[in-house]
């Protein structure tokens, strides 16, 4: 069903307020997928917290203008779904990738990040990236390690010295 000039422009207005505030996106070529392939896939992004929509190259092309994501442009051509991440970087790729270990015919074709435009190869690594309480979490060690080894090394000193202590007992014992 052909679109207007108004329901283009409510897409349009849609798609770019969902790119802005993006952390991440992914395109992939669904052509070959049958409808219930991809309506699975359209359930595993929403509960995963990915805005997924197939819409045409031209109104994606507008929509990404003035986002991170205008570097994706280029590849923008045949039929793609579009993935954006809304709650964590790598939640969109993490989708997909799932998605293509039992589906082939989903072609990755475009990944975005930080407003950079990587290889469908680095797919792994985007989706790799920690979630955001994984990366708290992570953070949160490293600020700790140096405290734990200090308590450590402070409670070495009375250890040492009761080792010695019963070292000097056995020795004087025997």
């Amino acid at each position: 069903m052909a679109l207007n000039l108004e329901q283009k422009k409510a897409v349009v207005a849609e798609v770019a307020e969902v790119a802005a505030n993006a952390h991440s996106a992914v395109a992939a070529e669904y052509q070959s997928l049958s409808v219930e392939d991809l309506t699975v896939l359209r359930r595993k992004a929403r509960e995963s917290g990915v805005y997924m929509r197939v819409i045409k190259n031209t109104l994606a092309r507008r929509a990404v203008i003035g986002t991170e994501f205008e570097c994706m442009q280029d590849g923008m051509v045949g039929p793609l779904v579009y993935a954006f991440s809304q709650e964590d970087p790598g939640a969109a790729a993490r989708v997909m990738r799932d998605f293509v270990k039992d589906h082939e015919k989903l072609v990755v074709k475009l990944v975005a990040l930080g407003g950079k435009l990587f290889a469908p190869s680095e797919l792994k690594r985007v989706a790799d990236l920690p979630t955001r309480d994984q990366a708290i979490s992570l953070l949160m060690a490293v600020i700790r390690a140096p405290l734990d080894k200090f308590a450590r090394t402070l409670n070495e000193v009375p250890g040492k010295l009761v080792r010695t202590l019963a070292a000097v007992k056995d020795s004087k014992s025997a």
